[in-house]
């Protein structure tokens, strides 16, 4: 558990230059996701902050379901911890977001499927049919499998936060947005490395 924690901590921790991995945090490091957890939405927000929350919870409690997957059926030590350190920051920053639409009054599972907003900005999510490859997968088939699905579900990840930039107005949505990015392009980078080895 301890091992996970710091790998939390280690993707959590972004670098300013990106092609360099994060320095180990110190043990004060560890309140980090706590204190983003405390923090409140206040100030004025609008449909494009609503909308961004409702598709990121969506699409975060997708990628969950192929975390689990990873933790449970990854063949090396690395891909196990990773997936578990992913799904350790994934599931504090679902509990924010929902907190934060809750506190505007908003309903939290507008967007059942994030891919019905691609029209107007979202980004097509992982289907059924690949949730269903990944699961039927095993060994090195599946970490291959698992890895790439993973490294594309990030990148739009990367992608709904990008758009968030420009259109959101929440101070605090974007601080979170930015840091989606951030992160998700860390561990981008991280699942090139284990999937080039």
């Amino acid at each position: 558990m301890k091992r996970l924690l710091i790998a939390a901590l280690l993707l959590f921790a972004v670098t300013a230059c990106g092609s360099k991995p994060a320095p180990v945090p110190s043990p004060e490091a560890g309140q980090g996701i706590a204190e983003a957890d405390a923090v409140t939405a206040a100030g004025p927000h609008n449909d494009f902050d609503v909308m961004f929350l409702q598709m990121m919870i969506a699409h975060q409690q997708q990628g969950r379901q192929m975390l689990r997957l990873g933790q449970r059926k990854g063949v090396r030590e690395e891909v196990v911890d990773l997936a578990g350190a992913i799904d350790v920051v994934e599931a504090e920053e679902v509990r924010t977001m929902q907190r934060w639409l809750q506190a505007w009054n908003v309903p939290q599972t507008e967007v059942s499927d994030p891919a019905l907003h691609a029209a107007h900005g979202g980004r097509p999510a992982t289907g059924p049919e690949e949730i269903q490859a990944l699961q039927d997968a095993t060994g090195a088939d599946f970490e291959t499998k698992f890895l790439n699905l993973l490294i594309a579900h990030q990148h739009n990840a990367v992608e709904l936060a990008q758009q968030l930039a420009t259109t959101g107005q929440n101070v605090t949505v974007k601080q979170l947005a930015e840091r989606v990015q951030l992160s998700r392009r860390q561990q981008i980078q991280q699942m090139l490395a284990l999937a080039a080895g």
